[in-house]
């Protein structure tokens, strides 16, 4: 989900000094793992395919009739498609994955195909989850998920210990935020006069 914002290249309002362990940009990288991660996943898919085509080519002869050689070949050609996207998506997503988190915002840069940029503004944000799926938690790596009223933004394949960082950090500046909310004088109750 993007939210509107400052984009195409456009500094952000607050830029301040960058955080410890951030680029020169103010953002973080993603760890190298990440990789191996988006290649043993996309491997488990390709699998899949694999195994479809297999008894597609097996058993499908006699029931598509003179279909066959069209899907078999239309399987050979989406078989050959997603081995070089496999091949090549993983380098490309780590390369260009980056994101940084600052006193308003939330800002994540990625894509392979299409570059999307998300800016979450700190003061739509609700919730704050890490997750861990099979994959990830074999390799010490973690997702946050932010949800705010308007849908889901994710941090991914951050390390876990980055992943608690950056969930505390959220919940500071939501707290923080929320604090410099309230009214500075207690509102007096209807009748306080009285007493």
């Amino acid at each position: 989900m993007s939210f509107p914002g400052p984009v195409n290249g456009q500094a952000p309002a607050d830029e301040g000094s960058p955080e410890p362990g951030a680029g020169a940009d103010g953002y973080r990288r993603l760890n190298r793992k990440c990789m191996l991660s988006m290649y043993i996943d996309y491997a488990m898919w390709y699998a899949v395919l694999l195994v479809a085509y297999i008894l597609t080519k097996t058993y499908a002869e006699g029931f598509l009739g003179s279909y066959y050689d069209l899907i078999r070949y239309g399987f050979l050609l989406v078989l050959g498609i997603a081995l070089v996207y496999i091949a090549a998506a993983p380098p490309v997503f780590y390369a260009r994955y980056r994101y940084r988190i600052t006193e308003d915002r939330v800002d994540v840069r990625c894509g392979v195909l299409f570059i999307r940029h998300t800016l979450v503004p700190i003061e739509r944000v609700h919730q704050v989850e890490i997750t861990r799926g099979p994959i990830n938690n074999l390799l010490g790596l973690a997702d946050v998920t932010i949800t705010t009223a308007g849908g889901e933004a994710d941090i991914r394949y951050l390390e876990i210990d980055e992943a608690e960082t950056v969930a505390d950090r959220l919940n500071n500046l939501v707290g923080r935020m929320l604090r410099d909310r309230m009214p500075a004088t207690p509102i007096p109750r209807p009748g306080a006069a009285d007493e």
